[in-house]
């Protein structure tokens, strides 16, 4: 039920990184659900990971080995979550790694693992390190698109952004693929996104390029206010376009809004493909205090399963939302000048319902398969928005089945 078409770009290779993607039977559909990833050497890695207190088997060893080595791969299967499995899942997560560094001549601490799937149960991990071989034959600069297919869960297509500008004269690639349908609120980043630049950028101003842009994109959806025990998202650069990017300079401007550009584009594609998503809907709170009362607001209204089936049968029931942010908790909160839109319809208007509002203005909106909720708080100047997706009988059915 995703939003919208499938509809893909170029893809553009970036220097330095090559991909793979093989069926290794994770799944039981025979699909592409082992990646491989390798970055060119001496490239530079930054990485936001869960905030989940049961956070999965491979983020406890990519942290670790983030911290140890500049990654060369990452190792990267759909179908399985490795999550929830104490000490035993830390050790299949470190054997997965320890086979492809034994194949692939590198250490250990330059492979970083990811998993995506179903908690709870062991990941099978001879079909993963018995696919190695196959994967170290197939890597190539151009199966961005197969391996984003692979790391597929409960996703009805892939994500992947592409970009090319140009700094300094000279041409710069940034290219990035995203997993997600449901599980999302990150609070950091999403389920599985991955992102490359042929762009030289040292780790210090390589972490504050993928904090800034996450921040406004990756942290700004919600599908379900589930926060994955998998999350992660990294950024690499591998340095061959010997483009310099340099803190203060007009290339980070430049560069920084190229990736901003990305991750959004891939933060709205999660949220379009959200788990029986109809519908994409913006939840935009301005002229808040600050950023802070204006995300509180925004997720109430985004959150709420009143608003969110409201918005899937399309019924302009606009009191859920007066609820929702009424409920948020922002402390004095002025009700009387506060106004509420439906795009540009106003349904209320300094804290009651607008005379001029009919219910079928109302519902002209709510049929809209994109819809934009403007609630105006009438108390400062900051703007902020969160993005998400109707609660429809599919998504039910897709969580009810999940195993199944």
């Amino acid at each position: 039920m995703a939003v919208g078409q499938e509809i893909y770009a170029d893809v553009h290779a970036v220097p330095g990184v090559k991909l793979a993607a093989v069926a290794a039977g994770i799944k039981t559909d025979d699909t592409p659900d082992l990646v491989l990833m390798e970055l060119a050497p001496a490239s530079t890695t930054a990485g936001v990971f869960t905030r989940n207190a049961f956070c999965a088997a491979p983020v406890t060893v990519s942290k670790r080995h983030l911290h140890a080595e500049k990654p060369t791969f990452f190792l990267i299967n759909s179908g399985n979550a490795n999550a929830g499995l104490g000490v035993a899942g830390v050790t299949d997560a470190l054997t997965s790694c320890q086979q492809l560094a034994a194949g692939a001549g590198v250490r250990t601490e330059q492979v970083l693992p990811f998993s995506t799937g179903v908690i709870g149960e062991k990941l099978p991990i001879d079909r993963v390190t018995g696919s190695i071989p196959d994967l170290l034959a197939d890597l190539n600069e151009d199966n961005w698109l197969a391996a984003a297919r692979a790391i597929m869960t409960t996703d009805t297509r892939p994500k992947i952004c592409s970009r090319k500008i140009s700094i300094e004269g000279r041409e710069v690639s940034i290219s990035g693929m995203a997993k997600g349908s449901g599980m999302i609120r990150p609070d950091m980043a999403t389920l599985l996104v991955f992102l490359a630049t042929d762009a030289s950028i040292e780790f210090d101003l390589l972490e504050d390029i993928l904090h800034h842009s996450v921040d406004r994109s990756f942290n700004r959806v919600t599908i379900d206010s589930d926060t994955s025990t998998n999350d992660s998202c990294m950024l690499s650069a591998t340095h061959l376009s010997e483009v310099q990017i340099a803190k203060g300079s007009e290339s980070l401007r430049q560069f920084s809004a190229a990736m901003d550009e990305v991750c959004v584009e891939l933060a709205k594609g999660i949220v379009k493909d959200g788990e029986g998503a109809s519908k994409f809907i913006e939840v935009k709170v301005e002229n808040g205090n600050d950023t802070n009362e204006c995300l509180t607001i925004a997720y109430s209204v985004a959150e709420s399963p009143l608003v969110k089936t409201a918005m899937y049968a399309s019924d302009a029931n606009w009191g859920r939302i007066l609820m929702a942010v009424g409920k948020a908790g922002v402390q004095d909160l002025d009700v009387a000048k506060v106004s509420i839109y439906l795009e540009d319809v106003c349904i209320v208007r300094c804290g009651e319902r607008d005379e001029r509002y009919r219910e079928e203005m109302g519902a002209a909106v709510m049929a809209n398969e994109e819809i934009i909720v403007r609630i105006d708080l009438g108390r400062g100047e900051t703007t902020e928005s969160v993005w998400t997706s109707d609660l429809s009988h599919e998504y039910v059915r897709i969580n009810a089945e999940y195993r199944t």
